[in-house]
C-alpha cells in the first residue's frame, strides 16, 4: 500500500501544481491519518479532478495524440489486449470529461490505432507509441496530464498493474518528468 501513498502524495502536488503553485519536487506532506480503504478510488477521482481543472487548457492535437497512445499502453501494458479490455478502456476514454473536448471518433480512431499496432507487434507498436506521448514534452502542464490521463485509466478497477506502473515510467522518461515526480 506504500505505494498507493507515494501516488496520493503526489497527485496532491500535480493538484497544488494546477492551481499555480510552480515548482517540481516542492515537500509532498502525507495527511496524518489516511483511511487506506477506497484510496484507491480516491486516488482516481483526485487525478480525474485535477485533470478537469485543467480541461480548457487541454485541448491541442499533441494532448489528445499522446492521451490515446497512453491509454493504449496502458491497456496492453501486459503485451496483449483482449476484446472486453479495449472496450473498457474505449468507454473510459469516451466519458473523461477532459477528453469530451475532442470528438468522440478522432479519440476512438487514433486509441485504435495504438492498440492495432501493439496487438500486432508489441516492441514496434511501443516504440511508436512512446514517440506520440514524447511530442507532448514541450508543454509541461500537457506532459504531466497525459501522465494523469494514463493513470486514470490505469487505475480505473482499482489497482495499477506491475505492467500499467513501467509503461507510465517510460512515458515520464520520454516527456522528461521525473518519475518520482509521480511516485513511481
Amino acid at each position: 500500500m506504500a505505494m498507493w501513498d507515494r501516488i496520493k502524495d503526489q497527485a496532491k502536488g500535480l493538484q497544488q501544481q494546477a492551481q499555480g503553485a510552480r515548482g517540481a519536487g516542492s515537500g509532498h506532506g502525507r495527511p496524518g491519518s489516511g483511511s487506506r480503504g477506497g484510496s484507491k478510488a480516491q486516488l482516481v477521482s483526485t487525478l480525474k479532478s485535477q485533470l478537469t481543472s485543467l480541461k480548457t487548457e487541454l485541448k491541442s492535437g499533441a494532448y489528445r495524440d499522446a492521451s490515446m497512445a497512453m491509454c493504449a499502453l496502458v491497456a496492453a501494458a501486459d503485451g496483449h489486449v483482449d476484446p472486453a479490455e479495449r472496450q473498457h478502456v474505449e468507454s473510459l476514454i469516451l466519458n473523461n470529461d477532459v477528453l469530451q473536448n475532442f470528438p468522440s471518433e478522432q479519440l476512438r480512431t487514433r486509441f485504435n490505432k495504438h492498440v492495432d499496432q501493439l496487438a500486432f507487434n508489441f516492441q514496434q507498436g511501443k516504440t511508436e507509441a512512446l514517440q506520440e506521448i514524447a511530442k507532448a514534452a514541450k508543454k509541461p502542464a500537457e506532459a504531466r496530464a497525459v501522465v494523469q490521463t494514463g493513470f486514470v485509466v490505469a487505475g480505473a478497477d482499482g489497482y495499477i498493474a506491475p505492467a500499467e506502473e513501467q509503461v507510465l515510467r517510460e512515458a515520464c522518461s520520454v516527456l522528461g518528468l521525473p518519475t518520482q515526480e509521480f511516485g513511481l
